[in-house]
Order: structure tokens, then C-alpha cells, then sequence
């Protein structure tokens, strides 16, 4: 489905949880009728607890306040946050809580990924920015590097329909009743700033491609520069040859991916790819800086996405995610001119040559990784050539 742009709003990008948190609990605090939150990890640390205790302090002076949290994301929820929660009257409700280690099925896989925010259907948050602390998991380094928006004027009518529909869906499914969230009472949006933007979900019954394919269209119709940067980047083929036809037709295709190892399957698997996007003339940095959480991309310092979506298979095929999408010059190019001041203070372009000095052990070491993330993904029932 194309991306469905909608004019009139304001796009304020925030940068990282220093920039997100003090914005989204001052929203919260100043919410009158419903704050409604979806998040992939809900942490019981100093920020969960922060966002917590402000949900609390809505419900208790009447805000409906709706919180859907992942049950892979956030394991430990139902035994810390909870019980507060509910005991305030905030209806808080798991996504899938439970995964089985040893009966593996297709739709366990499928995880609440989506990062969104939306209160009394005025201000809404959309962004890759779990409710965590935003230390390193070590504490050595510098905070995770990651972008959300915040989000005034018609568009949100969409990004509130989306998440009512999902909200009354898992309602259904884990109380066995039907569930209506009343309409809002005021207004619709009114446009209240000059920015063009589009949301967009993945989803299993309708959307299974949008973000995919906003990509792809993007890339296809760049002239002169395409960047991204992306914690987990395991693209398909047709991702891969879009990449390389743009860099092949003058393009400048730039990659900013993780430097840090996190997750140390994937970081191997994705740097399997490193050979063949250098070859493509692709221009790779990894950030060292920190942790990279970022899902980001601009391209001709026009069109520009932020969201929860990583371009890899478990983004692309399996979780629910939403991103949003710009057509705006002055949005897209503050979100380049702060990937360019991140990449110059703390990433390293990686050289061709220099990746195919690597030891052959090495190299069959990263393809290993590269085929094992392979088959856990056809496992699932999501391979092929995507």
C-alpha cells in the first residue's frame, strides 16, 4: 500500500532518550483526557519507573491511560511495574507474554516492536526509543543513539486509529470480549504546521510490506544521496540490488550500522553482507561511539523516515512496526546534518580492501552467522528472496 502523505502537521525530531523522556512526561502530565502508550520493553529501572509514575498520577486524577507492553520485550513486567499500574486504574495489558522455549510456532515470533505514543488525540510520539534507561547495558558508554518525533496536526488521526484498532484486537483475543474505545471528544486535528507526513505500520494482515516498499520506492527514484542508519541491517536481495542500481547510477549510498556488539549472531551476519555492498561502491561506517538504536533514513534531503523498523527480516516479515515518513526538506535535513555529527564524532568507514585482507576463518565465521539467522528465519515460514 502507498504511503498515504497528509499535510499540515509539526515534526519535532528528538534526539536519543535526553531529548524524548523530559518531552513525553511532560505530555503525560499535562494529559486531560487518555494517554494511550505501546512499547517493545517497559524496564523497572529509573526511566520505567519515571514514565510509570506518571501514568500512575494520570489515571489517579482521570486520564483513561491504555499501556501495551511486549511479553519478549519486557519479561519481567507482570511481576514489577504491573501490579502499581493497575492498582492506579491504568488498564495495562501484555502483547504475547509468553514464549515457550521448547514449543516454537511461527506467530510467537511476531512481536509487538512498535514504539508509539499518543495523548488526548493532540500530541503524539512515533520513534525507536524502548521506555529504558539510556545507558549502555555495560554502563561504560555513552548513551544508546536513537531518534523519535513528536507529532501535532492531522496525521495523528491515523496514528490513533492504528492504535485503537490494536488495542481492541488484544482485548478480544485475551479477555474474549469485544472492547470499543469511545471516540475522542474533540475535534479532529486541526493542521497547525507546514510539514508533509505519512505513517506507517508492518503488520501480518494488510500492511505486510508498507515500510518495505516505502523504502524501496525511495531508493529507486534518489539522485543524488541515500543514508542510513540502522541497528540491525540484514536486508533482502531486492533491498540489496535497489541499494547497489543507486550507487551504480551516481548515487552516494551511505550505511551507518552498529560498531558495538550487542547481539553477537547478527552483528556477525550483517557483516557477511560487507563485501559485496563495498563492491556495489556502498559507503559502510560502523558507530563506536555507543550503542546504535537507530532506524533512520534520509534520502536527497527530502524524504526522511524515523521509526521502530529495522531493515532486517525480523522487522521487514515478522513484528509489528511503525514508522513515519516525511517529504520535508527542513526535517529531512536536520535529521542528516545529525547523522553526519554523529558519524564525524564517532564511526569508522570501513575500506575494501581492508575487509578483504580479512582470514578466510574469519570470513566463514560471519557467512555461518549469516545462514543460521537464514534458517531461523525460514523456520518461521518468512524465507525467500524479499
Amino acid at each position: 500500500m502507498p504511503a498515504d502523505f497528509v499535510p499540515g502537521n509539526r515534526l519535532t525530531l528528538l534526539n536519543s532518550g535526553a531529548e524524548f523522556f523530559p518531552a513525553l512526561l511532560i505530555a503525560i502530565s499535562e494529559a486531560r483526557r487518555d494517554v494511550h502508550l505501546e512499547s517493545y520493553i517497559f524496564e523497572h529501572d529509573s526511566t520505567g519507573r519515571a514514565v510509570a509514575d506518571a501514568l500512575i498520577a494520570a489515571a489517579r486524577r482521570g486520564v483513561a491511560v491504555r499501556l501495551l507492553v511486549d511479553g519478549f520485550g519486557t519479561p519481567a513486567f507482570a511481576d514489577t511495574l504491573l501490579p502499581a499500574l493497575t492498582d492506579a486504574g491504568v488498564m495495562a495489558v501484555v502483547y504475547r507474554p509468553d514464549l515457550a522455549p521448547f514449543k516454537l510456532r511461527r506467530h510467537r515470533l511476531r512481536r509487538l516492536h512498535r514504539k508509539l505514543v499518543i495523548i488526548d488525540g493532540e500530541i503524539a510520539f512515533v520513534g525507536g526509543i524502548n521506555i529504558i534507561d539510556d545507558l549502555s547495558p555495560q554502563g561504560h558508554l555513552p548513551p544508546r543513539f536513537d531518534y523519535a518525533v513528536q507529532i501535532s496536526g492531522p496525521l495523528l488521526r491515523t496514528i490513533q486509529s492504528t492504535m485503537r484498532r490494536l488495542w481492541e484486537i488484544v482485548i478480544w483475543v485475551k479477555l474474549k470480549r469485544r472492547y470499543r474505545i469511545a471516540n475522542n471528544p474533540t475535534p479532529n486535528p486541526a493542521p497547525c504546521g507546514k510539514q508533509m507526513a505519512a505513517f506507517l505500520v508492518r503488520d501480518n494482515i494488510r500492511h505486510r510490506r508498507d515500510i518495505e516498499e516505502a523504502y524501496l520506492v525511495a531508493i529507486a527514484s534518489a539522485r543524488k544521496d541515500i543514508l542510513i542508519a540502522n541497528a540491525y541491517f540484514l536486508p533482502g536481495r531486492r533491498f540489496r540490488r535497489a541499494l547497489g542500481d543507486a550507487a551504480q547510477r551516481g548515487v552516494r549510498v551511505t550505511i551507518l550500522l552498529q560498531g558495538c556488539i550487542e547481539y553477537l549472531l547478527l552483528h556477525y551476519a550483517t557483516q557477511a553482507l560487507y563485501g559485496n555492498l563495498l563492491n556495489a561502491g556502498i559507503h559502510i561506517f560502523e558507530y563506536h561511539h555507543s550503542f546504535l538504536h537507530a532506524k533512520v533514513a534520509v534520502i536527497d534531503e527530502q524524504w526522511a523516515t524515523v521509526g521502530s523498523s529495522n531493515i532486517d527480516p525480523f522487522s521487514l516479515l515478522l513484528s509489528k512496526e511503525a514508522n513515519l515518513i516525511a517529504l520535508d526538506h527542513e526535517f529531512a535535513g536536520q535529521l542528516r546534518r545529525s547523522l553526519e555529527t554523529a558519524m564525524h564524532e564517532g564511526a569508522r568507514e570501513l575500506l575494501a580492501e581492508h575487509w578483504q585482507q580479512l582470514p578466510w576463518y574469519s570470513r566463514l565465521l560471519r557467512w555461518a552467522s549469516y545462514n543460521l539467522v537464514r534458517i531461523a528465519i525460514g523456520i518461521s515460514g518468512y524465507g525467500g528472496k524479499h
